[in-house]
Formats: C-alpha cells, structure tokens, sequence
C-alpha cells in the first residue's frame, strides 16, 4: 500500500493493536518484529524514516569495549552478538572493519581502572597499553566459539610505525581489534521496514505524521503533509521517539524525566591524504582530555566524532566551531604531519543519544543500556498502556527489538511465532561477498533485466540482492544518466521516489542515498534531482522549486554545506 492508500486505510479503520511512534531504528526494528509476528502495526514519525537520533550514528556496529570499564558486561555480550549477527544478516551494507587504537602510555589507567569500574573515579583519564590490553582480552573472549571477526593484534611502537608512517612517532604501542562498519545506516533502516511491510499485510508505516495527543482510547494522529487529522485506537502504544519520548509523553498528558540525552556530531572530510593514511583501519582513542574519539574510513571520504555533550532540547543540536576546532586538533595528536582545515570538510552532522537520564558527573559514564518505562494503571486516563523505549544504540538495536516485542506480545495475548536472530536484511537476502559468487549474480541479472554489467555492478554495491528490483524497474522505460552526476540515472531516482516512500527531495539526498554526506552534491545537481523525483511522482514547476529550495536551506542550517 502507498501513503494514501495507508491514510485512507485509517479513516475506514480506527482500531490498531500497536502503535508505534517514532521511526528511528529501534522503532523501526520494533515494527518488523511485530509484523513478523503477525500484530498489526501502525508505525509514524513526524518526519522522515531514520531521520533523527539514528540518522546521526558513528557508523560503527559495535560491542563497546570501553563499556567494559563501566562495568556493563551484560551489555557488551549483547552487542557483541548483536554485531555479529549484522554482519551476517545484513552483508551488503555491514562489514568487519579493523579498528586501530594508538596508545602513548604504557601503565597509565592500571589504578584509574578499577576505581572507574567501582563508581569512585568520575574525571576521565588516559588509558595505557596494559589496560588496553585487558580489554581487548576479555573482548574477545565475548565472541565465543563463533569467530565472525578476527582476534586482536597488539604491534609495537617500531611495527605500527612501519605500518603506519605518518602515525605520531611518540605512540607506545597500537592495537587492532575488529568491529563492523555500517557503511549506510539510513538504508539499512529502510530496508528493515520494507521487509517488515513485505511480509505482513496488516503493517504500515508512514513518515511525516505526528502523534497530537491522546485521550481515553484514541490517539490523534496528524498527516504533516496535508494538516488533516485522523483518530486510532490502539491496544497499545510504544513511544520510540528517541531524544523526544519525554516530549511525546508530555503530548499524551504524562510529565515524564526518561531522557537525559548527550550530544554527539561528526564531521565528513575529504581528504585523500589522510583517507591514504588511515587505509582500510578506523582509528578508535583516546584524546588527552580522556575523551574516546575516532577516525573512520567512510567510502572514500573520512568520517571524525564525535562529541558528548550534555543537551536539553534535541531540535537544538547543532555541531558548534569549538566541536570542529577539537576534532581538528585531535586527528593533529595521532596524525602530526597531516594538516587538516575546515575547508576539507564536506559535511557534518549532530544527534542526540536517548540515553537514560542519569545523575552521572561526566557524561561517559552514563549508561548506554535499554530498557522500557511503561506508563499504565489508576494514575493514568488512557486505556491502553505506554511503554517507552529508553537508551539503545545502533548495534543492539534488534535485541531491544525482541524484547520490546515479547512485551507487547504478552500484553496481546499472543505468541511468538517467528525470530529475527538469523533474519537477513533487505539486500542482504541471498547476497554473497564472494567475488566469484557476485559475478555469477551480476551475469543473471544482466540477462533478465538486460542492462550492462558494468551499471549492474554499480547497483550491486549499493543495494545488494535488491538490484535484481531495481534494474527490472530501470529496464521498463528509457533512461539516461543524470547530466550532473552520471554515476546515478533518472530511472534509479526514479525508484527511490515511488518505491522506498521518499516525500521530500532531502529523503533522496540525505537518506536513500549518501550523496549529501559524502559531499558529492552542487547546486545544479540538486536541481537535476528534483526534477527527477518530481517528474516521478508529478511535482509542478513550483513544488521542484520549492523542494530544491528547502533542501538548499536545511544542507546549510544542520549540515554546513552551502552550495
């Protein structure tokens, strides 16, 4: 069903068993679940799929190591199996990625340490080689028997700098671990919500629609499109708004103090030197404030984060020069001889975590655990219950997905069916990494759908075993590349707009693909792309202006591109 079909589908329908609002991933992860098992499901976010909290990650699946120090093992073997269990479901968009930590101190940290673990240490300090090294011992041993990624490697001083040449030549040691690299979260979101609508006709989900409040056994939705109104009553409501479940509690009537966010940004750099020198590695570490921060291979651009910083209001984030002046300075402590200025950066970004709120000195100690607040009983006028998903991360986010769904079956009165643990993603459904593999699928894909292995190839790379969808889409009309971008066509933007529910040209740009991110945009092919989406899906003259118009302005307000 498209958008107005859904809408009109809930004007004929007031009842919906679960309701979710906020279309983050761990909204998102909670819907396919429940579609998975047979609930019908209404998920809504008053703007974009993946577009607030989530839309604003490190790009990394991974388990925490430094979580170790807090003392929270229960939450790195969850995200360590979590992290596994990406890689292997969702291959075209999740892969391993070697993670490099420089350490300059050989015994720093050996007392900091334990009095951090026992809650006696609050001010940050710089961990040496020996605690590193504990670490990644016990790290390791979290991913059991089924080594989806390589143990960790310690290297000397002369080794690393061997490896790595333009390393700070003060460093004592470097060690390397693996994780995962999310290489594009925001489709990797989409695609799990394209698989749980596939999979079960009774769920829905619509972007730019707000929750307005709620009373007894409605709840008033609004289409932030068209102003109009429309009333659900669901059996359950689950608030997945993120940094926001405060404010829509408060929509609901309930005064609520669950968030107590921290503010992360990043900056993307285009800058081939330094791109060269970090390879294939991020490196993950520690500035000389204590303050964990990284460098990360994204594409062939670089990614650098990120902050933490305590934040009151999430629609304020915004990343700050004193944020940017620190990320310059620290690639400065672990690359000296590579200069880097503002004007290699070709995109930032800032989000808010939805971390409990906590009463934690310094905001590394707050806890980056789940877990749900629900809202029920005497003190409330609602008939249904609230549960509010609090904390998370990226890489767990199918974990608290299973146990928000168990929850809410539970109160349905309904048993699990089905499980997400070996569920592969979108794309990810019968994709291989093998090279051999791929060309034998790129060759069949070439003889259905018709079009060059060349372009099949590019397609491959972007959307895994879902190519074979989108080159039969390509391949029903004439297509030609686009004049500013050659490397997309307009029947490939085309698709995204009538097929993975884009609304604003910024949806294309920012979320269905990377182009905003990885700094490939200009002024002329913003226009270019909206006359393609808009020709898709029968803009007017005005509404392409408009769009480029607002894409224009919101590249510059939240992501200091100005074109």
């Amino acid at each position: 069903m498209n958008r107005n079909e859904i809408l009109s589908a809930l004007k004929a329908k007031l009842e919906v068993s679960v309701l979710i609002v906020g279309a983050g991933i761990n909204g998102i992860g909670t819907f396919r679940d429940l579609a998975l098992n047979g609930v019908d499901v209404l998920l809504v976010d008053r703007a974009d799929f993946c577009s607030g909290a989530s839309s604003a990650s490190s790009h990394m699946a991974h388990g925490g190591i430094r979580y170790l120090e807090n003392g929270e093992f229960r939450l790195v073997r969850e995200a360590v199996g979590e992290r596994n269990r990406m890689i292997q479901n969702a291959p075209h968009i999740v892969k391993p990625l070697p993670t490099t930590v420089p350490m300059f101190k050989y015994f720093s940290g050996l007392l900091n340490a334990p009095l951090k673990f026992f809650g006696l240490l609050e001010k940050p300090s710089e961990r040496g080689s020996i605690i590193i090294k504990l670490g990644m011992i016990m790290y390791d041993a979290y991913t059991g028997k089924a080594r989806t990624v390589p143990r960790h490697k310690f290297l000397s001083r002369s080794e690393s700098l061997n490896r790595w040449n333009q390393l700070n030549p003060e460093i004592a040691n470097t060690a390397t671990y693996y994780d995962g690299l999310i290489s594009n979260p925001e489709r990797l979101a989409l695609e799990i919500l394209l698989d749980a609508e596939a999979d079960n006709p009774n769920a829905h989900a619509l972007n730019y629609v707000s929750m307005v409040s709620g009373q007894k056994d409605t709840i008033i939705l609004r289409d932030e499109l068209s102003d109009e109104t429309y009333e659900v009553r669901p059996s359950l409501v689950i608030n997945a708004a993120g940094p926001w479940i405060d404010f829509a509690n408060h929509s609901l009537g309930f005064s609520t103090r669950f968030i107590g966010g921290t503010k992360g940004s990043h900056l993307v750099l285009n800058h081939p030197e330094l791109r060269a020198a970090i390879g294939g590695n991020e490196f993950f570490f520690e500035n000389k404030d204590g303050r964990i921060v990284l460098i990360f291979p994204l594409h062939d651009r670089v990614l650098v984060g990120t902050s933490d910083i305590k934040i009151e209001h999430p629609d304020e984030a915004r990343c700050t020069d004193e944020e940017i002046d620190y990320f310059i300075g620290m690639i400065a402590h672990v690359f000296p001889t590579i200069k880097v200025t503002r004007e290699h950066i070709v995109f930032q970004f800032t989000g808010v975590r939805p971390l409990a709120n906590s009463g934690a000195k310094t905001t590394g100690q707050y806890s980056r655990d789940h877990h749900i607040e629900v809202l029920s009983g005497d003190w409330t006028e609602l008939q249904f219950p609230v549960f509010s998903l609090v904390g998370g991360k990226w890489t767990s986010f199918r974990a608290f997905a299973e146990q928000v769904t168990d929850k809410a079956l539970a109160h349905l009165g309904k048993p699990r069916q089905k499980s997400t643990r070996e569920l592969p993603i979108g794309g990810g459904h019968g994709y291989s990494s093998d090279e051999a593999e791929q060309k034998r699928q790129i060759e069949g894909f070439a003889a259905w759908t018709g079009l060059s292995r060349e372009r099949l190839q590019t397609l491959y790379t972007r959307y895994g075993s879902r190519t074979e969808a989108v080159a039969t889409f390509i391949n029903r009309a004439a297509d030609e590349p686009l004049k500013t971008l050659p490397e997309y066509t307009r029947r490939e933007i085309a698709f995204l707009a009538q097929n993975e529910k884009a609304i604003h040209l910024d949806d294309i740009l920012l979320r269905r693909t990377m182009l905003a991110m990885l700094g490939r945009l200009t002024k002329d092919n913003v226009e270019e792309i909206a006359d393609a989406m808009g020709a898709a899906l029968g803009w007017s003259v005005e509404q392409k202006t408009a769009e480029a118009a607002r894409t224009l302005r919101l590249l510059a307000d939240r992501h200091g591109v100005r074109l």
